[in-house]
C-alpha cells in the first residue's frame, strides 16, 4: 500500500470519528435542551467544523509528502 493510500484512509477514518462525535454532541444537545446553554449548537458547530476543517488541510499537505516520497521511493527503487 502507498503512503499516500495510506493518509488517505487513516484521515476518512479520523474525520469519520470526528463526524460521530459531533452528531452525538448535537443530538445530545437537541435532546436535553435543559442541561445545555442556549448557545450549545453553534459552540459544537464552530467548535468540530474547524477541528474538522484543519485536519482536512493538514491532510492536504500529509498527501502531497506522501505523494512526493512515493516518488523518490519508485525513483531509488529502479535506479
Amino acid at each position: 500500500m502507498s503512503k499516500k493510500a495510506r493518509v488517505i484512509l487513516v484521515m476518512i477514518i479520523i474525520e469519520a470519528a470526528l463526524a460521530g462525535i459531533w452528531w452525538y454532541l448535537a443530538r445530545y444537545g437537541m435532546t436535553n435542551p435543559d442541561r445545555v446553554t442556549a448557545d450549545f449548537q453553534a459552540v459544537v458547530g464552530q467548535t468540530m467544523g474547524m477541528a474538522m476543517g484543519g485536519l482536512l488541510g493538514i491532510g492536504f499537505i500529509l498527501f502531497f509528502v506522501a505523494a512526493r516520497n512515493d516518488r523518490k521511493a519508485l525513483k531509488s527503487k529502479t535506479s
